[in-house]
């Protein structure tokens, strides 16, 4: 009787018994009169113990704070659920009461200004409401008015009067931050490295937050150049983890110089030995660098350098989504299969593939390019929010529908994928234009190619254009149609090496050699190169990169005495 009544009323465990005598205990305590430094104490033991839902204790903890605290709590609920309207509703309620409201009242309220379309004036009444409490000089809601002020590319102005005024700014990394996350997405990128490098004057260390905004402004600078030469010049070798190193890398790596951001990588690495606190950032730059610049060989190589050692910092989302592209432009399934596993091994990112559809899309890219549709369809079926860009990775007719149904309006992108599988599409642009002219001129309808080119606008008469009709022209010996489009080429893009090559291509077609050295001796006169071809295979893990024309590679042996074995059979 006695063992089935244990079963049946198991006592309490020690953390349940332990709960509940903090709970007494705190019910005990605000019965009676409380200073307000010991209700604050009071407060937050409520909070760690757990005891925040119990009603008696809440109504208690209320009543002894009948002031400002019900109304700071209602509008910090209203503030996290977006309901902006209803919590400056509260605050005129709080005032109509003559209650004095104190920093966490105004730091709620501007958490409530971000969900407002017209945000700039919300903010600029609670800063005037700041500056008539007298808590302008509060470093926490200094942040967070420079915050809300910092969202809006309107009011950066404001953000930058109140960063100059505000005390105690050399230690408050987070202003720093927010600001120059501010006027990246401003379109200001060029004061948003000033002010970065104003920051590395002070001896701040930037946050993870701060280099991302820092590398957004990157993507948005013109004359490159000059700021690598300006940021070269700033650099601290000694230093580890100078972040001037990073954006180098970035910078070199948007150029095309991947030689360059490799040897700053290489000296990073070296210099840092085990992790740093951004170190997983330098990584990510190279990589995405390597695989953007069609170095997939490269990219891939890095990547597993970086999971296969513990001293290396983890793999985040960020770096998925970097090596993937590359992945696809090798074309190797397996090594995306492993990709997949290695990301759904790690318990952190359980979940993620619905949740962020970047990183989703990247794999249903990655998969479709891989040869496998079926599971780029089940990865895609699982994307909680799908956007234009999750459908082009994954576009097919039938989809093309879902995605209208779901009233998810496509992009040019979408129209590009469906002339690539059907012949036809929307509004046309100069990529549509591209993929129509190769349809046609690989198909052997040259003429319709050239009618579809001169009906086009001048500006969608680029090299894309026609680059496509040329290569018509060439696969189906149309040896002069192929040279005047190669001669028109070179005309509309004298920069360009693709369109010299292609004109060389014509004219030793039609057996004109002296026209090909002419042709290959104004590049060379140009300086002008065109990136050699390049295949890669992936054997034992280990991928393998083959460039036209290079012989620097250790297996070359094999491959050639196989080669004459084949050529004997």
């Amino acid at each position: 009787m006695l063992r089935r009544r244990q079963l049946l009323h198991p006592p309490p465990s020690a953390r349940a018994y332990s709960a509940a005598v903090a709970a007494a205990e705190l019910k005990s305590l605000l019965q009676g009169p409380i200073p307000t430094r010991h209700l604050l104490q009071i407060h937050g033991r409520v909070f760690r113990v757990g005891a925040h839902q119990d009603d008696l204790i809440a109504t208690r903890l209320i009543g002894h704070n009948a002031g400002i605290f019900p109304f700071n709590a209602a509008i910090r609920v209203l503030a996290d659920s977006g309901s902006s309207a209803a919590a400056f509703s509260v605050f005129r309620t709080l005032k109509r009461r003559s209650i004095s409201p104190n920093a966490f009242t105004f730091s709620f309220l501007l958490k409530a200004c971000f969900f407002q379309s017209s945000h700039g004036l919300e903010t600029r009444q609670v800063h005037a409401q700041i500056f008539k409490h007298g808590l302008e000089e509060d470093p926490p809601l200094c942040n967070g008015l420079l915050s809300a002020y910092a969202k809006g590319a309107d009011d950066l102005s404001n953000a930058q009067k109140l960063f100059e005024g505000m005390p105690e700014r050399r230690i408050a990394v987070s202003v720093w931050s927010c600001l120059i996350r501010g006027l990246a997405q401003g379109d200001r990128p060029v004061e948003a490295l000033s002010l970065f490098l104003r920051m590395r004057e002070e001896r701040l260390s930037p946050e993870d937050d701060t280099m991302v905004a820092v590398l957004s402004a990157c993507s948005k600078i013109q004359d490159i150049e000059i700021w690598i030469e300006l940021l070269l010049s700033s650099r601290r070798p000694a230093d580890a983890d100078d972040p001037i190193d990073i954006i180098l890398i970035y910078l070199c790596g948007k150029l095309g110089e991947i030689e360059r951001s490799r040897v700053i990588f290489d000296a990073v690495v070296q210099r840092s030995g085990r992790r740093t606190r951004m170190s997983i950032i330098l990584w990510n730059c190279m990589i995405s660098a390597c695989a953007q610049n069609s170095r997939p060989a490269q990219a891939v190589d890095l990547f597993h350098r970086l999971v296969s050692s513990p001293d290396h910092p983890k793999a985040n989302h960020v770096t998925m989504a970097s090596i993937l592209p590359a992945i696809a432009e090798i074309g190797d399934l397996e090594l995306g299969r492993w990709a997949h596993r290695f990301m759904e091994a790690d318990s952190r990112r359980q979940g993620v593939l619905r949740s962020n559809s970047i990183l989703a899309t990247a794999f249903v890219d990655m998969f479709c390019k891989c040869g496998s549709p079926e599971e780029a369809r089940k990865i895609f079926g699982g994307i909680a929010s799908k956007d234009a860009i999750c459908f082009n990775a994954m576009m097919a007719l039938q989809l093309f529908a879902e995605m209208r149904e779901m009233g998810v309006r496509p992009n040019g992108s979408s129209f590009v994928a469906l002339l690539s599988a059907c012949n036809h599409a929307g509004w046309p642009e100069a990529e549509h234009y591209a993929c129509y002219v190769d349809l046609l001129a690989r198909s052997g309808r040259i003429e319709d190619a050239a009618a579809v080119v001169e009906a086009a606008a001048a500006a969608e008469q680029n090299e894309q254009v026609l680059g496509a009709i040329l290569s018509g022209c060439l696969v189906h010996g149309r040896v002069e149609q192929a040279m005047e489009g190669g001669r028109k080429l070179v005309e509309e893009g004298p920069e360009i090496a693709a369109g010299y090559v292609m004109l060389s291509n014509a004219c030793a077609a039609g057996g004109r050699w002296e026209e090909v050295a002419g042709v290959r001796g104004l590049m060379v006169q140009r300086g002008l190169r065109k990136e050699p071809a390049c295949s890669w295979i992936t054997l034992g893990g280990v991928t393998r990169e083959f460039h036209v024309g290079c012989l620097d590679w250790m297996e070359f042996h094999i491959v050639q005495e196989i080669w004459k074995a084949c050529e004997l059979v």
